[in-house]
């Protein structure tokens, strides 16, 4: 991100939600977004996903710049890029987990055999081999969160932006989704940005930004 900022408008007040950012995310990385309320984690996260764009300055990507993107290619950019995991699971209740896993690749037209063989990988991935065929009601909020976490997978996405992740679910849960995070990480090199409250987290965490009035105020390596 170089010089990104992002202004909201209501009648004839603004209000900078992103004030001249520039930071970068490498390849294999685990990175943490903290800073109170009202900081411009959530808003910095939406841009990196093109979710939002920026009022100026440029997102590049693997030497595109997103920011410049028709509707279009933003959304081919978000399917194939990228990996979205939010505080709420946002499961389907009447569907069995392994069908909310295949959702985005029934979206995209894979074969059935194909999507269930993929979704089954990546539910064992994440240790619910044995809960596949329950639905939402039938599992914890830690069980829901790793269900989105495999759903987040499907299309090998480069890049995971997590907000919030662990929000929603106990400190038990959370170590366990922070396991998941650094082993693909470590594993499968994909790269992670999670906003978090939560700073007992942060120990997972390659690099840490603090975020305060929509600007960066600090980088550094948290303590292991």
């Amino acid at each position: 991100m170089r010089d990104v900022w992002k202004i909201y408008r209501v009648e004839d007040v603004e209000y900078p939600a992103l004030r001249g950012v520039d930071m970068d995310v490498y390849g294999g990385e685990f990175l943490a977004v903290v800073g109170p309320s009202g900081s411009g984690k959530s808003t910095l996260l939406h841009i990196i996903g093109g979710l939002d764009t920026p009022t100026k300055g440029r997102v590049i990507v693997e030497g595109s710049d997103i920011s410049g993107f028709s509707g279009e290619k933003l959304a081919d950019y978000r399917n194939r890029m990228v990996g979205f995991i939010f505080q709420f699971y946002n499961l389907l209740p009447y569907l069995r987990a392994v069908e909310n896993v295949e959702l985005p690749m029934a979206i995209a037209n894979i074969s059935p055999n194909k999507r269930r063989e993929r979704a089954l990988e990546l539910l064992g991935l994440v240790g619910l081999g044995d809960k596949a065929f329950k639905r939402p009601t039938e599992l914890s909020g830690g069980e829901q969160q790793r269900v989105a976490i495999a759903r987040s997978l499907i299309n090998d996405p480069r890049l995971i932006l997590a907000d919030e992740p662990t929000g929603n679910i106990d400190s038990s849960s959370a170590g366990v989704i922070m396991e998941i995070f650094r082993r693909l990480v470590d594993e499968k090199g994909v790269s992670i940005v999670m906003v978090t409250h939560n700073l007992e987290l942060i120990r997972f965490c390659d690099r840490l930004i603090k975020l305060r009035d929509g600007k960066i105020v600090e980088v550094e390596a948290p303590s292991k």
